[in-house]
């Protein structure tokens, strides 16, 4: 059970819009904020753009700037070989495994032009070619929905975020080993201004630890400033049917309740 930091504040289910696959990747917003960002900044990207994809489709003129230092010529050609014999081993032909195979082309052909993805670690330091803070990141910049995860490095930047609360209409943000940073996470939220939980759910990707914690926390926070949000009581119990799906489809979705 989570105590009452984390319960989201009230959203008509009817404004809460899901973006990116009914699986790991897929995120919650408030649809009534997409008109109200000019920028995605995403910190960590992995092989999973899909979110950004389907926002850009919905508001074309949105800009993209991807930061993740994994992201380079050794993890492509490990991805293609992986992709290449998990292919040949099958003995059914599947239409997602083709096009798995070439999902570099989607890659290369998504952030040719206008979107941008920079092979830089982020973190709390600014070393030249390999790592920046927040700070530099969103230096300049205003009316950005900034998406996080980072694997444990959002502790790191929650100071940084904080400093900059002004310029973000939207935070997506993975926490992970909540246990372990419960109270960092607690802090960070009532620290936080303006920016308002109105989404969580728990990724199921590996099974609750012994004190009952998931694996990580998905929490969307929206810049009440923009967006009216009501103080009404919202729902006691999520994942919410209809919206929410399992990061991974063979473990249950995981059930989350407020003090």
């Amino acid at each position: 059970m989570l105590s009452s930091e984390f319960k989201p504040i009230y959203s008509k289910k009817k404004n809460l819009l899901r973006l990116g696959p009914d699986r790991d990747g897929g995120y919650i917003l408030d649809k009534r904020i997409i008109n109200k960002i000019n920028l995605i900044i995403t910190c960590g990207l992995n092989d999973d753009w899909e979110f950004e994809k389907h926002f850009i489709k919905i508001k074309p003129k949105t800009k993209l700037i991807a930061y993740d230092h994994t992201v380079n010529n050794d993890f492509w050609l490990k991805r293609l070989l992986k992709d290449t014999i998990n292919f040949f081993l099958l003995k059914k032909i599947r239409i997602w495994k083709i096009i798995s195979i070439f999902k570099f082309l989607d890659y290369y052909f998504f952030f040719k032009d206008r979107n941008k993805h920079y092979k830089l670690k982020v973190g709390n330091k600014n070393i030249p070619n390999k790592e920046i803070n927040l700070k530099n990141i969103l230096k300049k910049k205003n009316e950005v929905l900034l998406k996080i995860d980072i694997e444990g490095g959002e502790y790191l930047i929650l100071d940084d975020i904080c400093k900059n609360f002004n310029k973000i209409n939207c935070l997506i943000i993975e926490f992970h080993n909540i246990k372990k940073n419960l109270e960092k996470i607690k802090k960070f939220i009532k620290k936080i201004k303006n920016l308002k939980i109105i989404h969580i759910h728990g990724n199921n990707i590996q099974n609750l630890d012994r004190y009952g914690y998931p694996y990580g926390l998905e929490i969307t926070f929206i810049n009440d400033k923009k967006v009216n949000l009501s103080k009404r009581k919202n729902l006691s119990k999520y994942p919410i049917k209809g919206i929410d799906f399992p990061n991974v489809r063979r473990n249950k979705d995981i059930d989350l309740f407020f003090k």
